[in-house]
């Protein structure tokens, strides 16, 4: 994983005083649910051997799609959110990521 994608929560501060120190306004939330997507983005370029499939948000759930925009994997939050699920356990939400991920690939 890329040292600029936090992988906990004391990488989450790391980036938030980051921009800080840049000026750039963003808050917890926008940190952690960037990074859950940008997470599951290198899991996906990874197994893929490259940029194959793009993963975006759609309301609470990730959705990952293929080179042609089709909807090939759908995650949903264990908890209320994936901000939820990083704040309480963040090693366990990146390998159930990772699981997704080996699910989705594998299945095609």
């Amino acid at each position: 994983m890329s040292v600029e994608i936090p992988e906990n929560m004391e990488e989450v501060a790391m980036q938030l005083a980051q921009h800080q120190v840049r000026g750039e306004q963003v808050d917890e939330k926008t940190v952690i649910q960037n990074a859950v997507r940008d997470i599951l983005q290198a899991f996906f370029d990874g197994a893929l051997e490259g940029h194959y499939d793009d993963v975006k948000w759609d309301g609470d759930d990730l959705v990952v799609t293929d080179i042609m925009g089709d909807e090939v994997g759908r995650i949903q939050p264990q908890s209320s959110s994936f901000v939820d699920d990083f704040k309480n356990d963040a090693d366990s939400l990146i390998e159930r990521l990772e699981n997704a991920t080996a699910k989705i690939v594998g299945g095609r």
